[in-house]
């Protein structure tokens, strides 16, 4: 069995592969404070929950944009599965040809989804991921990563209109279904949800163009990440949603290196 690890800034993916068959998935949330020893009983009791047996664990693929929650992962993985993972970084096999002027400033998150997009698809694509920030990678038919935009995540947004004014409340992330509302909650909603999926479809425009003048034909878009349904469903331009594809990754990258 291969256990997958996503770090991110605000949850830790897991998830836990028979083959290509993904078993089981869970969603924790990122805590640098947690021990090693607290994450391994979190961990194997979820194990339990899903009726696996963590002891079945033979391999480990693990990628974090948060360095100072990397030790304890790692440790519990070695402590409590008796493995040592393999981490997505310098030196790993992606079949992905990185563009970038500094190929170590992409996140890790980044690399693991274009590889799955990659390997499913094999054309030109955006892929846009929905997190703590929301990621826009542009990725040639033949593998070549050219980079991309990062811009504030869509909760960031909400959350700096409750922590920046004085009566704006805190809201939850909805579509309303007008833009035109007729109460504070609403019209919030209104403006964050709908101004995301128009600077979305921006974004992605301005994107095709720029990689068909790179000779590419005009990029599939793919979406990931948790609040890509959402932000999907008013898009014009997001052509599918692929709630598992940084585990994906994980798994594919894995493959290619063991």
């Amino acid at each position: 069995m291969l256990f997958v690890i996503d770090v991110g800034n605000t949850n830790i993916v897991l998830g836990a592969y028979e083959g290509k068959k993904l078993l089981s998935e869970w969603r924790l949330s990122t805590n640098p404070q947690k021990t090693a020893d607290e994450n391994g009983m979190f961990v194997m009791g979820l194990f339990e929950k899903a009726d696996l047996n963590y002891k079945d664990v033979d391999a480990a693929v693990l990628s974090s944009v948060v360095p100072n929650v990397m030790y304890s992962i790692e440790h519990m993985i070695k402590k409590y599965f008796k493995i040592n993972p393999l981490i997505v970084g310098p030196g790993i096999k992606t079949g992905v040809n990185i563009k970038y002027d500094n190929p170590k400033e992409v996140g890790a998150d980044r690399i693991v989804n274009a590889v799955a997009a990659h390997e499913m698809y094999d054309r030109s694509l955006i892929i846009i991921d929905f997190g703590t920030a929301t990621t826009f990678c542009s990725v040639g038919k033949s593998g070549d990563y050219y980079g991309g935009a990062i811009a504030p995540g869509i909760k960031i947004s909400a959350d700096s209109l409750f922590e920046r004014t004085a009566k704006l409340p805190k809201i939850e992330i909805l579509k309303p279904p007008s833009v035109i509302c007729k109460n504070t909650v609403q019209s919030m909603q209104a403006g964050v949800v709908y101004g995301y999926i128009g600077a979305v479809d921006y974004i992605v425009k301005k994107m095709k163009l720029e990689m068909i003048e790179l000779g590419e034909e005009e990029p599939y878009v793919v979406a990931t990440g948790g609040l890509a349904k959402l932000i999907a469903d008013g898009s014009e331009t997001i052509d599918k949603v692929i709630p598992h594809l940084t585990l994906e990754g994980l798994r594919i990258i894995y493959e290619k290196n063991k």
